[in-house]
């Protein structure tokens, strides 16, 4: 699947993936399109087989803090102002699947089934000793938990200020006396550090992971759309800033970020969430394939419309959702539950796609090129690029009034490419100003044909 690899209705962002047998899971909080706020009152998980990551299966919603027409809730403290936060799942020492819940203005649970699916039933809500002050009057804020190899479970946690403690194996809500360490990753900046260093500073959306015999980190730093990670020889730390993986913010209307880390089939990869709707809400889970290198570190991989995918295919309908790169106005919005389109695009907009295969035939010296467009009475011309915004433009596709589908021919290309739409208008003199913020398409989807 491309990005977004889950069905495109579908908005789960701080996606923790995990995987327990043959199958890959992502368990997620859950935003709604078009909403003014982070998140919902049920958590969800998706699955996939290990085999087949085109193949993603629905598990419904796994746990509530708030009736709905099918459950009722599952924790008997929370109403209106609970919504659930960033969740964890984690197999316990006893075989069983445990999950980790965030709820906001009330105090975290910890909830158990014996399926990695669920459904889960309530263990109890957090029991700890630990300040207040420091667990937040026990939210117990992004939970992220270890098991280690030993059976010793770890939880880590924070919002501006992190920490870390050992839980109960065998009472897997209660955090054991005396285990909380603070200030796992610092959240001070230094007198000499600049934007560079916001990297290490933490900000919220703890994930540890154990890969080999080193400990990893992973968490949003005060950049804000990074994820940045460090390591560790030890559970407890110290932990050590060795990098970012990936930023949601690049040449993309960025927002916070969250997720983690999943070897899939001997793949790494790494899993985290973009923005639509021109808000940093309704979130959607993106994944890419990254590589960790014999000395730990994981060069940062850029982000992509390909998600498990090798290469999008040209010759067949491409969704414009799927795009990576929107600048200058444009933004991603859902419309209804079957069409999402690329809105505001203006005077100057780019949109970009990475990466498309067109193959080795070269045969053709030209191909055709549609798009599925809405109009918005005003001409402008939709510019095709290949291998950045300032690669080399392959056709030019006048638009105009209308909505329906503009056609064109554009030149033929093989192999491995980007593909950059930049829109212009040719309005000038003194009435050019009358367009210079003005809407000037919608783009629906497009298709190259040989």
């Amino acid at each position: 699947m491309p990005n977004p690899y889950l069905p495109a209705w579908e908005y789960i962002p701080d996606g923790e993936p995990r995987v327990f047998g043959d199958r890959v899971y992502i368990y997620g909080s859950h935003d709604r399109a078009g909403s003014n706020e982070f998140c919902d009152y049920v958590l969800k998980c998706w699955s996939a087989p290990v085999t087949d990551l085109n193949n993603w299966v629905c598990h419904g919603d796994i746990f509530h803090t708030m009736a709905d027409r099918d459950h009722p809730a599952d924790t008997g403290w929370t109403g209106l102002s609970q919504r659930l936060f960033a969740p964890d799942v984690v197999r316990g020492a006893d075989g069983k699947y445990y999950l980790f819940a965030y709820i906001v203005n009330a105090k975290g649970a910890v909830a158990v089934s014996e399926k990695p699916e669920g459904p889960f039933r309530l263990l109890d809500a957090y029991e700890y000793t630990i300040p207040d002050e420091i667990c937040c009057n026990g939210w117990f804020i992004d939970p992220g938990v270890l098991v280690d190899d030993d059976g010793r479970t770890y939880i880590y946690c924070g919002f501006e200020r992190s920490f870390m403690a050992e839980v109960n194996s065998k009472k897997m809500n209660q955090i054991l006396d005396g285990t909380c360490i603070e200030h796992i990753i610092p959240c001070v900046e230094t007198e000499e550090g600049g934007f560079d260093e916001k990297d290490k500073i933490f900000f919220e959306a703890c994930s540890p992971r154990k890969i080999g015999d080193t400990y990893y980190l992973i968490y949003s730093p005060k950049r804000g759309s990074r994820l940045a990670y460090a390591t560790s020889k030890s559970p407890t730390g110290p932990f050590e800033y060795r990098g970012y993986i990936v930023d949601n913010g690049v040449d993309y209307p960025g927002g916070n970020d969250h997720g983690s880390v999943a070897n899939i089939n001997g793949q790494w990869y790494i899993f985290y969430h973009r923005m639509t709707n021109n808000s940093i809400m309704s979130r959607r889970g993106c994944v890419e394939k990254i590589t960790i290198l014999p000395d730990g570190t994981i060069p940062p991989v850029e982000m992509t419309s390909l998600g498990f995918q090798n290469s999008l295919n040209p010759y067949v309908e491409t969704k414009a959702d799927l795009a990576c790169v929107l600048k200058n106005s444009g933004f991603i919005v859902e419309k209804n539950m079957f069409e999402r389109v690329i809105t505001n695009i203006m005077n100057g907009t780019v949109i970009g796609y990475k990466y498309f295969e067109f193959g080795t035939d070269d045969s053709s010296k030209t191909m055709e090129f549609a798009a599925k467009i809405n109009g918005f009475g005003m001409d402008c011309k939709l510019h095709i690029l290949i291998d950045g915004e300032e690669g080399e433009e392959i056709g030019v596709i006048p638009v105009g009034h209308d909505s329906g589908v503009v056609t064109g021919i554009v030149k033929a290309v093989t192999g491995r490419h980007s593909v950059f739409f930049k829109i212009t208008t040719d309005y000038t003199g003194w009435t050019a100003g009358y367009f210079e913020n003005r809407c000037l398409m919608e783009l629906s989807s497009f298709v190259f044909m040989k």
